[in-house]
């Protein structure tokens, strides 16, 4: 008697089994971030360079033990002004996506709260904003207010408000809908009430994923504006300009430039990846 073959390989076999997922990016993209956030707090427990002066004897100098960075055309220690510049790029980010956070949740609430009228032109602002590119936008913003260090985060703050807008009125609408959100207004609850106590505490979670993203965005920005000189002014240590400053001596100084902009896209990179995992984890909640 022939014995019947078995039906799939070892891929069919395994396909119903859960593999545990690899913990590790996580963990290394909070304590890239933590890293950062050290730096910005407490820059004297890393370097004890000074950040603005510079010996011109040591000028252009590799990256060695002593400057583990190399150090600049002026003689000052690259590794120093890449720590004491996180402040000014992190606060940055930060003033940037409270900006887009905070306005573009509000316009999001509203519009999928109220509906009709309101939401039709709240969205049709929206789409216009979504239709112009950021940088662009942010350049606009710029020429109204001015170059700065603060004019630029908000700059880039109003160019993500469209984003966090529409994503906010997608998930007030989402939840509006819910039978516990229905059984609160039919219980006598009123509208700004159940709002606030219902609606947007259920739909901040992806927001939340959004704003850890448009942190590492918001980084990018600032870094492009300083480098096109609408940001921080010299001598800022300020990671966008610190790549500006050493681009004239790409040929022969290499760190110059690619090392800060290794620390911006190890930031950006990190940001991103927390951002994946906060929407994961939101994702499971929602389930």
């Amino acid at each position: 008697m022939r014995r019947p073959k078995a039906r799939g390989g070892p891929a069919s076999r395994g396909r119903g089994v859960r593999r545990p997922k690899a913990r590790g990016g996580p963990v290394l993209a909070w304590a890239v971030i933590a890293v950062t956030l050290l730096w910005a707090l407490v820059p004297g427990l890393f370097t004890g360079h000074d950040p603005l002066a510079g010996v011109p004897a040591e000028k252009l100098q590799p990256p060695d033990w002593h400057h583990p960075f190399g150090t600049d055309a002026v003689g000052r220690d690259l590794f120093a002004r890449v720590v004491h510049g996180s402040v000014h790029s992190l606060s940055g980010a930060l003033v940037a996506v409270a900006v887009g956070l905070l306005a573009g949740t509000l316009l999001g609430l509203l519009a999928g709260s109220a509906g009709g009228v309101l939401d039709e032109a709240v969205m049709r602002v929206v789409d216009v904003l979504l239709s112009v590119p950021g940088l662009l936008l942010a350049l606009t913003v710029i020429v109204l207010l001015g170059p700065g260090t603060v004019n630029a985060a908000v700059a880039v703050g109003v160019g993500s408000v469209a984003a966090f807008a529409r994503l906010s009125r997608a998930e007030v609408v989402r939840v509006r809908r819910t039978e516990y959100v229905e059984a609160a207004f039919g219980s006598g609850g009123g509208f700004a009430a159940v709002l606030w106590r219902h609606v947007l505490p259920n739909s901040l979670g992806p927001v939340i994923a959004l704003a850890a993203l448009q942190f590492g965005v918001a980084i990018l920005a600032l870094s492009t504006l300083s480098f096109l000189g609408y940001g921080a002014e010299p001598p800022t240590p300020e990671w966008g300009l610190l790549i500006s400053e050493g681009r004239n001596y790409l040929a022969t100084s290499w760190w110059l430039t690619t090392l800060p902009g290794a620390v911006v896209v190890a930031v950006v990179l990190a940001a991103g990846r927390i951002s994946r995992s906060v929407g994961r984890e939101n994702g499971r909640e929602g389930a």
